[in-house]
């Protein structure tokens, strides 16, 4: 199975965008504070997060994409309004003045996460105002729209929008938070993790019962399909015309930072290129199945994701 040419497919993704930093070092002794590490800091990098990951990995595969989110005035904003325009992303980032950026400070030593710091507050609803009408705008350009939903605060409206959308006639998915997901009503496709669908749907036992929550999820939102993403356990689609299983692909290094964003970017991609269920899935198992293999929140390239589906 080969990609295919997904030039010419236009994506528009909205949500919680993010800075994600990391400082990496050396772990050599611990601390005669506090027995916590001492890490002497060697080198940091900065990654687009969130929604701006979700965008990265889309243009990554060949796709043109826009992404509309909130920034804070400050440093971490204009270094992820840089970063993602580098990726060839068409970034409008709305700045608001009363919040700051949302930054997730991660400390590694020795290839292993030692600590994340969080920095974020709520946008302001004025600013969230101006976003919804800039969506609209934005709508006859695109052929799917991605919601990437990180629980900051950027998709108040996002029911207005998936409503808006899918009266254009568009292709909408959305990677839920939450224990309500009662704003995603009317979406194509929504893609819970295993525990966030656990949050929601409560624990299952065997398949069957999966298959009934999720059918019963399906029905009450009004959607189209139900994506769950399971970890060591692959990824499962329900829809109207039954169950389609991905086995998870074996990978030696195994860090899931960033890799639902990898998933619902390679699946909108082949979603909006016309692809069916069966195909979009695989793909993007396939792209999850790369990206788990590296450190942090990161992308698949077109030629990765070629040479693994050859």
């Amino acid at each position: 199975m080969q990609l295919g040419d997904v030039w010419g497919v236009r994506l528009l993704v909205v949500g919680d965008v993010m800075l994600d930093r990391y400082w990496f070092g050396d772990v050599s002794r611990i601390s005669p504070e506090a027995p916590v590490p001492v890490v002497k800091v060697e080198r940091s990098e900065e990654r687009p997060g969130g929604a701006a990951n979700v965008a990265r990995n889309a243009a990554a595969l060949g796709a043109r994409v826009s992404l509309l989110a909130l920034v804070g005035r400050d440093e971490a904003g204009e270094s992820l309004q840089r970063l993602i325009e580098a990726e060839g992303v068409d970034a409008s980032l709305h700045v608001d003045d009363e919040v700051a950026t949302t930054v997730k400070l991660r400390v590694i030593g020795r290839q292993q996460q030692l600590l994340r710091i969080d920095f974020e507050t709520q946008p302001s609803h004025e600013v969230l105002r101006a976003k919804l009408a800039e969506f609209e705008q934005r709508l006859p350009d695109c052929d799917a729209v991605i919601f990437s939903d990180y629980g900051k605060g950027g998709l108040t409206h996002i029911s207005e929008m998936i409503r808006l959308a899918r009266t254009a006639g568009k292709i909408v998915l959305v990677d839920p938070k939450g224990d309500d997901y009662s704003a995603y009503a009317g979406a194509t496709v929504i893609t819970p993790n295993r525990s966030e669908m656990r949050e929601v749907a409560g624990r299952w036992k065997d398949e069957a019962e999966l298959q009934s929550k999720a059918d019963g999820l399906r029905a009450r939102l009004a959607l189209d399909a139900l994506l769950v993403t399971r970890s060591e356990e692959g990824m499962s689609l329900f829809h109207d015309g039954g169950v389609i299983h991905e086995k998870a692909v074996a990978r030696e290094v195994f860090d899931v930072s960033g890799a639902g964003d990898t998933v619902i970017a390679t699946l909108g991609v082949m979603l909006a290129r016309g692809d069916d269920w069966a195909r979009a899935i695989h793909i993007a198992n396939v792209a999850a199945g790369i990206v788990v293999g590296k450190l942090g929140t990161a992308v698949v390239t077109r030629e990765e994701l070629e040479n693994a589906l050859s």
